[in-house]
This record gives structure tokens, sequence and C-alpha cells, in this order.
């Protein structure tokens, strides 16, 4: 049995505190790893080989744990580190785990214990420890303790009546770094700005690894000129000098925003979201700017607004209070309607009634878009259902042409009724069209292979190329409505329009022209053959579909 544990690394003990003596098992100098054995026959030689920096020792379990009633038996297990051949060799790490004995005082006479090796498990509960609180790449704090330090500061600053400052640095085209050279480079790149601003830091500031390419500064008493002297100090630091890798030299600078507490932000998110919306400020200037955070009652006022929009887009979609209004649009030649667009209309709690221009702005900032798409693609499914005379066309935001999820949603609307799919034009901005051509030709693609239209919508507000609108093979395009209402009064409005609908005819797309107000305007339209016409001419959007001409698009 001894033999077995000394070869599993562990050694029993007997421990008399009366004479000082410990016993133990055959085998348990090689098991600490102790050339001599007189070193461990005492309690105190013992003690002299653990390692000072340990917390707490055996001795400390058992010495110092107080009393028990007499005769009974206390455990105990603690973990330390041991210096087998003293303090200038290396150290293991044992647990020790036994019982104390009470004397007829209460008092530790006796400990009977186990002691084992657990080295390879100390490193990895260390190293797991370390990479739950500090990034691994550079060493600094992770964004998770960086935020329990700054909560720390903030608290600080409140109880002394003193300030913060936070500055958000974010290396300036890394992705650039990245495809020029590699991840590996890109890692050098980010370890050695760690090392560069944490050099330029006074004592007892902190930095961290806030995500891939930003860091977090905290700045103990500080004022706004302090944070901005602080700012311009490590903008200096990484233009004075380029960055060594194994690449070679890389030129690196970095943008800053900042903010102080708790004059600007009362919490630790109101600090990250405000040194964040300054960062966003400092890179539109240009790279290796610093912007500081200034209070704004326009800013604030138009957050107040959006928070109020997204709780209402928010209670729409839970309680169903998003829905659908069609606005006809007619065949040029005969007037008749050839197919609606379905609008997004949400209405308010209150009963107030907001158009997608109110709605869909803020929830793309926000995130929610996509779900608002979802709805509106569920809608118009319900109604191509339940009304197989109406053709309609729908809008889907840019976010939405990379969802997978809405292309499945509407994949599996048309599986019950594929001839729906021919009753559907689904619209997607030129802009949105010509930020990612590609993506933007797969999901044409996707959609017409469920047998839907696809049209860019205000088409002429941005450049696609001849080229691009080729690849992307829609078979409409809407003419953005600000040069059609404009074609009366300007003849350069006027002849753009005559330059896209002969485009259009040339590419053999069917054309719309979109905000028409007056029969002069449809007049001109019909004269330079553009195919369909919508505006308020023909009328406005209603929440209750009027009957489409079948086959008309």
């Amino acid at each position: 049995m001894v033999e077995m544990l000394a070869s599993l690394g562990q050694a029993l003990y007997v421990w008399d505190l009366g004479s000082d003596t410990l016993q133990w098992s055959a085998g348990a100098d090689h098991v600490l790893g102790v050339r001599d054995r007189d070193r461990i026959d005492t309690g105190r030689r013992f003690a002299e080989l653990v390692a000072p920096a340990t917390a707490v020792s055996r001795f400390d379990m058992v010495a110092r744990s107080g009393t028990a009633a007499p005769g009974s038996k206390v455990a105990f297990c603690v973990e330390y580190g041991f210096f087998p051949e003293g303090p200038s060799g290396a150290s293991v790490w044992l647990e020790d785990s036994g019982r104390w004995l009470a004397g007829a005082d209460g008092r530790p006479v006796r400990v009977s214990g186990i002691v084992r090796v657990v080295t390879a498990r100390h490193e990895r509960e260390q190293d797991l420890t370390f990479r739950s609180r500090f990034d691994p790449l550079t060493g600094e704090m992770n964004r998770a303790r960086l935020a329990e330090v700054v909560e720390e500061g903030l608290e600080t600053a409140h109880k002394y009546r003193s300030s913060i400052g936070f500055l958000l640095a974010a290396i300036d085209n890394l992705a650039v770094i990245n495809n020029a050279y590699g991840f590996d480079v890109a890692d050098d790149v980010i370890a050695a700005v760690a090392r560069r601003l944490r050099s330029r830091l006074r004592g007892g500031d902190a930095i961290g690894r806030f995500s891939g390419n930003k860091f977090g500064i905290l700045i103990h008493n500080c004022s706004a000129e302090d944070l901005d002297v602080a700012a311009r100090r490590l903008i200096e630091a990484m233009r004075s000098d380029v960055v060594h890798t194994k690449a070679g030299p890389v030129a690196v600078t970095i943008s800053l925003g900042g903010v102080v507490a708790p004059r600007h932000a009362r919490s630790t998110p109101e600090i990250f979201l405000r040194a964040q919306e300054t960062l966003d400020a400092a890179k539109l200037r240009r790279r290796g700017a610093f912007v500081a955070y200034v209070p704004s009652v326009e800013r604030e006022g138009q957050r107040r607004a959006n928070a109020l929009i997204t709780d209402e887009i928010v209670g729409a979609l839970n309680q169903r209070r998003v829905s659908l209004a069609f606005q006809p649009i007619v065949a040029t030649t005969s007037r008749d309607v050839a197919f609606l667009e379905a609008l997004m209309r949400v209405r308010g709690a209150d009963g107030t009634l907001l158009d997608g221009a109110q709605v869909v702005p803020v929830a793309e900032r926000l995130g929610l878009v996509r779900l608002i798409d979802h709805r509106v693609l569920e809608l118009a499914l319900a109604e191509l259902a339940e009304r197989p005379e109406v053709r309609l066309s729908i809008n889907v935001s840019p976010s939405s042409t990379l969802d997978r999820e809405w292309c499945d949603l509407l994949s599996a609307g048309l599986r019950r009724a594929p001839e729906m799919g021919r009753r559907l034009i689904v619209e997607i901005t030129e802009s949105a069209a010509i930020r990612d051509v590609d993506a933007t030709r797969a999901f044409v693609t996707r959609v017409r292979d469920l047998g839907c239209l696809a049209a860019i919508d205000d088409f002429g507000a941005g450049y696609t190329s001849f080229r691009n609108l080729r690849e992307l093979a829609v078979d409409m395009v809407k003419i953005d409505g600000g040069f059609v209402a404009r074609m009366q009064a300007s003849r350069d409005d006027r002849a753009f329009v005559e330059t896209l609908v002969r485009l259009a005819r040339q590419m053999d797309l069917k054309a719309v022209a979109e905000w028409v107000q007056d029969e002069a305007t449809a007049a001109a339209l019909a004269e330079i053959g553009c195919d369909y016409l919508q505006g308020s001419l023909f009328g406005m959007p209603q929440e209750r579909a009027a009957p489409a001409v079948h086959g008309a698009a």
C-alpha cells in the first residue's frame, strides 16, 4: 500500500506537535524530491522548505486553527509551494490533507495526513485563473477584469469626489495589416502596441484589452485637461517609432476616444458607451485623432428618442403591432394597377402610427431591423396566400441580404404555395447592392431561384456601374424619387431620368418611377418609355391592399 502511494506521488505522515517530530511513510523523500530525509523529520525543518509566498501552510491550518472538543478530530486541506532543495532550488506544489487530534485543552496535539505533488494541476489552475482575468496575447487585463477595475475606480471617485478618465484606443487599419502580412504579424503588432501604451502610463493607471484591436485605459485623478494630455502622449508614442515584427518594421497609429467620469458618465457601461462614441467620431476625422466626450443636448435628445422608438419596435414585434400599408404601382400606358408595394407600419402602444422612415434607421443602428424584415415577410406571404389576385413588392434591409434565415423563411413560405413566388418582388436599395456586390448577387440568385423577381430600389442615388448592374441580374429598377419629382423644374434631372430609363430598356429591365405627383411628370415619363409609375398621383399607402392585375409585372 505504501509503495503504491509513493508510485502515485503521495506520502503519509504523522506529526506530533509536542515533540515536533514528523514520521513519514517509506519513499516520502523521493515523493517530495528531498535528498536528505533529515530535512523533513520535524515540523520546524519542514516549514523552512515551504515557499514564503504561500498564503496558508499546514502550520497555519493546524497550529493556528483554534480549539475543538477534547478528543475530536478536525479535518483540513491546504495547498502550498515547497522547495525540496531549499529556497534557491526549484519548487513543487503540494496538496496536504488530513485530521488533527484535539488534546485535553482542545488544542491540536497530533496530526495524521497525506501529501501529494500537484504541480501540474496547480499550473493548469493558475493558467485558467490567468486566462479568466488577463489577455494571453498581451498579458494585460481582459475586458471583464478591466470592467471590474473601472468600476472600482468609479466607486473611489464617487467616494472622494474626484474623477477618473477612460480612454479607448484602437489600432488603425489592423485589417490591412492582417491582409498584408498575416494574423501572426498582426498579433505581434497588438502585443507591441500594448507594451508601448503600458510604458507611457503613470504608476497606478491601468490598461486592458477591450476587444480585438482596442485597449481600454483607466487614468486616476484625471481632469478633462489631463485626459487630453494623456491621449496626445499615447498618440505620439505610437507615431514616434515603427513596430518591429517578424515581417519587418510596420508603421502603426492609434485613434482614441475618451470620457471623464463621473462628470460625464455615471456607470461603467455608460463610460464604455461614451468612449466608443467618441472613438467612432475620432475615426471619422482621420487616423491618429482623439475626441473627448462633450455633452450635447441634441445628441442626448436623439438618444432618448431612439430609446423610445426602440421600446416601440420591441413592443410592437412582441404584441403583433407591425402591419403593412400598400401603395399601388401602375402601368404607365393603361394606368392599371400592376402590383403593390407593401410598406411597413408600426403602431405604438398609444395608437400612434410610425412609418418606415421613422423606424428603419433606428432599427438598423440597434440591430433590430432583421426582426422587422422577418415580420414584414411573414405578413406579405400571408397577404399573398389570402388574396391570389394580389402582386406585392417588399423592401429588404442590407443586413437581411446577408441573413440566411430570411431566405429560409421565404423558402418555407413558398414551399406550401410555390405560385406565390411569381407574385412577389424583393427590393434592395442601390446603396446596399453596391456595398457588397458579390453578396448581393448571391442573395438575388437565391430569391430568383425561388421564383421571385428582384428589384433595385432608389436607383440613381448610388453609383452602380453598368457592369455591376449586369452582374446583379435583377429584373427591375426603381428610379429614385428625388430625381423624378424635379423633372419638370430641372433639365438636368429630366436628362438623368431619361438616361436611367434608356439604360434599363437597353438591359431588358423594367423601370419604375417613384414620387410621381402630377400629370405633367407622368406624361413625360410615358414619353421616354418608363414602364411603371408610383406616387401620390395614383394613391397613397393604404392599410388594406387593392386588387392588382395579374401578369403586369
